[in-house]
């Protein structure tokens, strides 16, 4: 039986070798969700980096369960804002307004 590496697993190993492009990934998501709103892939790319992080000491962190943790970030999660707010702050990041220019 052949056994496949998923994108998310690539994307795991690469990020726990690279750590230096955490912070560029992260901006990167954020931009991207900013853009397109889509919620699923959000939590999906900040899953992968709480994996790197680790998702046991995290979820310490966070004062959440590890279980909660993973649904908070699953891609049928839908987590509470203070939530993402303590995953974000145990991940090293806050969440912070930026100013859109709206044309028209």
């Amino acid at each position: 039986m052949t056994k496949y590496t998923t994108l998310d697993n690539l994307e795991e190993s690469y990020f726990r070798d690279h750590p230096e492009e955490i912070d560029t990934y992260v901006a990167e998501i954020f931009s991207e969700y900013a853009a397109d709103g889509n919620s699923a892939a959000l939590l999906a790319s900040l899953r992968i980096i709480a994996k790197v992080k680790g998702i046991t000491e995290l979820a310490k962190q966070t004062g959440m369960t590890r279980q909660g943790l993973q649904k908070a970030l699953s891609s049928k999660g839908n987590p509470r804002l203070d939530n993402v707010n303590a995953i974000m702050g145990a991940l090293g990041y806050r969440l912070t307004p930026e100013k859109i220019t709206v044309s028209g």
